[in-house]
């Protein structure tokens, strides 16, 4: 019995345009653990400059860019290291409650460590009565 399997994406668009927009970058090995005052993530980008780290925050969502150094060589030849050499990329959605315009960045031995501060409360808690 043969099966027919339909394209997920619409005839109208492009596959070789879909491919090599996800191409372009790769998604780094990253680490996201929530405290209480805090969310910590830590994402590993080796073999990246820290002048070439863009944090962006789009809403809910932080979106983490690494670009590495792209050296060509005099005696180059093709060795189809393309994917190791793609840049990194890393969107995440964590949400509003963040305080983000107060993120503390570190970067030392291609680990890039993020701190987002969760925003404080604006006003007195609720208080709850009590009803027999």
């Amino acid at each position: 019995m043969h099966t027919i399997i339909h394209p997920t994406t619409p005839p109208h668009r492009s596959r070789t345009a879909a491919i090599s927009q996800q191409s372009e970058y790769r998604q780094p090995n990253y680490d996201c653990r929530e405290h209480p005052d805090a969310v910590k993530l830590t994402v590993y980008v080796p073999g990246v400059n820290p002048s070439s780290i863009a944090i962006e925050v789009r809403g809910p969502d932080l979106v983490v860019t690494a670009r590495k150094p792209h050296v060509v060589r005099v005696n180059w030849q093709a060795l189809h290291l393309e994917n190791a050499q793609r840049d990194y990329r890393l969107c995440l959605r964590l949400g509003r409650e963040l305080d983000y315009p107060t993120l503390h960045a570190e970067f030392h031995n291609g680990v890039l460590s993020l701190t987002l501060p969760k925003r404080q409360p604006v006003g007195p808690a609720p208080r709850l009565r009590a009803v027999a």
